[in-house]
């Protein structure tokens, strides 16, 4: 019986980067993955909120005695389902990672479902932040000091955006450029089997 694309092998180049994304995976769990920083006249250092997988940091404070005074809800790290389910995600794709390129790499087809896992998880997240952000920008309290009508406050999901006399810039971490260079490092992966496989096809 003829071995099909999906059944071969992983070659070794694909496999260590495979092991290395694992790797990458876990360093995730310890540092920041997004950053909203905010400059206005008043705080020419500026203003950050950091979210790691697992809790908010930076000038959080700060930032929720400004909020209240637009009618914005404050925040706080037990708000969050995310916060808790996160580092169990990201360390389910480590060992998954880990398992395609240790243990699963007899069969192609385990990289392509780690990689589509990844995008779908991906593109959830990005949409599950778009929500946190609108809500958080638009559900604003009618009784505030400083009401605007018509303005909403919700912070770009990345990018730069004016609020107010606020600038504020949403922008990955260090976390997050480790999540877009492991997705890259997968994509290359299947790249480099399915040229292997039709090189191999054509031979």
């Amino acid at each position: 019986m003829k071995e099909n694309n999906l059944t071969r092998r992983l070659s070794f180049s694909t496999r260590v980067t495979t092991l290395i994304c694992g790797l990458l995976l876990i360093v995730v769990l310890f540092v920041p993955l997004w950053r909203i920083e905010l400059s206005a006249p008043q705080y020419p250092e500026g203003l950050v909120m950091k979210m790691h997988p697992n809790k908010l940091a930076g000038n959080v404070d700060i930032i929720n005695g400004l909020n209240h005074y637009i009618g914005m809800k404050t925040l706080h790290t037990e708000d969050f389902i995310e916060f808790t389910v996160l580092p169990y995600i990201i360390v389910a794709f480590a060992l998954m990672s880990v398992l395609v390129a240790t243990v699963l790499y007899k069969s192609q087809k385990w990289l392509r479902v780690l990689l589509i896992s990844f995008i779908i998880f991906g593109i959830i997240a990005m949409v599950d932040f778009w929500r946190w952000e609108y809500n958080y920008g638009h559900n604003l309290d009618p009784n505030a000091a400083i009401v605007v009508p018509g303005m909403a406050y919700q912070p770009p999901l990345i990018g730069y955006k004016v609020l107010l006399n606020f600038g504020a810039y949403s922008i990955p971490d260090t976390g997050g450029w480790i999540f877009i260079g492991v997705g890259l490092l997968l994509v290359s992966g299947v790249i480099v089997e399915y040229k292997k496989n039709k090189h191999e096809k054509i031979s």
